[in-house]
């Protein structure tokens, strides 16, 4: 994944899903609590520091909260 890409999807949705190739599950990233170089993700979680390699993420979607986000 390109870094800029991954920037600019977070900074427009304000929170992204991404699948990272080293998880079993999607990750959940915030602009209050990531940081996206242009190597690495670091996402500060509640118990700790998570860091990942920009080049893992392999997909990004925006995260939905309601009826209207899904144009229902």
């Amino acid at each position: 994944m390109d870094a800029d890409l991954l920037r600019s999807q977070l900074e427009e949705a304000g929170e992204i899903m991404v699948t990272v190739g080293e998880f079993d599950e999607p990750l959940e990233l915030h602009l209050h609590d990531t940081e996206i170089g242009d190597d690495t993700v670091t996402l500060q979680l509640s118990d700790g520091v998570l860091t990942f390699d920009v080049d893992e993420v392999t997909g990004t979607w925006k995260h939905y909260h309601s009826t209207d986000d899904y144009g229902l």
